[in-house]
């Protein structure tokens, strides 16, 4: 593709970004649907993202994803936030409307199509989310939007941002939610029918550890990790071996990319072909 002054340009916002799949995803999008566009990443440290996003606003970026440590300090920078983002209170996709930034959460609705995409339905399921930061924000919205029975664990030292999302989904949604120490995941675990890692343990390159021991697994139907690389995680594998379905991220990596390419470009996304780019790099990282 030939880069021209008519070239609608997105990009990624993060730190790191190095290693960010997103180029390489929409990129391919881009060209399979035949659109004028590029998408770039850009690392942007926490204590320039206020130069960064007047930049990207002046440059007239059509959007940008917003990845770590960005999703919840990027909103005031914004002009609006859509209804789900900003009970979500994270961001992850910024489309620029004539000038003015709106944010949306695009990871809570890929979490859930990943989900349903493999023939989950969390009504009414009781659901343990491993970790509270910004991928728990979304994914435990949208499982007790869902008619989930939540609950949330994360470190003693950590609790009270368990303690924050579960007090907003209550707030929100009306429901309450279960807030456990990591340190009582034995006792919490019982009865439980879907696990949902949002932490980066297991990511490579720490790929050689779990956030959960295989010894608690037993008896879980489905164990969804968002950590996708790599693509099968120490606890996957041991989720596999438990009898559980397993999930992995680059489903929920899909998903969520596909849905901001569709509020940039008002085109559907090919999402199986996103995937595969995803897959290809991560193959690549992997050998």
């Amino acid at each position: 593709m030939v880069i021209s002054g008519k070239t609608k340009i997105c990009a990624i916002v993060g730190d790191p970004v190095e290693h960010s799949m997103s180029p390489a995803m929409q990129n391919a999008a881009f060209k399979k649907i035949g659109l004028d566009y590029t998408y770039i990443a850009f690392r942007v440290k926490p204590g320039e993202l206020k130069e960064a996003v007047t930049g990207l606003r002046a440059l007239n970026i059509i959007g940008f994803n917003v990845t770590i440590p960005h999703k919840v300090t990027v909103i005031p920078l914004l002009d609006s936030l859509d209804p789900l983002a900003a009970r979500i209170g994270a961001v992850n996709t910024v489309v620029n409307k004539d000038g003015k930034l709106v944010g949306y959460n695009t990871d809570a609705e890929g979490f859930l199509r990943a989900l349903l995409e493999h023939g989950v339905d969390p009504a009414g399921k009781k659901v343990a989310v491993i970790g509270a930061g910004g991928a728990s924000r979304a994914v435990s919205y949208i499982l007790a939007e869902k008619g989930a029975v939540l609950s949330i664990f994360n470190r003693q030292v950590g609790l009270a941002h368990a303690e924050f999302i579960a007090s907003m989904i209550n707030k929100e949604i009306g429901q309450p939610v279960n807030v456990i120490a990591l340190e009582n995941l034995a006792d919490g675990l019982k009865n439980i029918d879907i696990l949902v890692n949002t932490t980066s343990v297991g990511m490579s390159p720490q790929a050689g550890v779990s956030p959960v021991p295989e010894s608690l697994l037993k008896g879980i139907r489905v164990v969804f990790d968002i950590v996708y690389n790599p693509q099968q995680t120490l606890l996957l594998r041991a989720a596999k071996n438990a009898g559980a379905k397993i999930i992995g991220g680059v489903d929920m990596l899909a998903w969520q990319g596909a849905l901001a390419f569709e509020k940039w470009t008002g085109q559907t996304a090919p999402l199986e072909l996103m995937r595969c780019q995803a897959v290809k790099m991560l193959e690549r990282y992997e050998n």
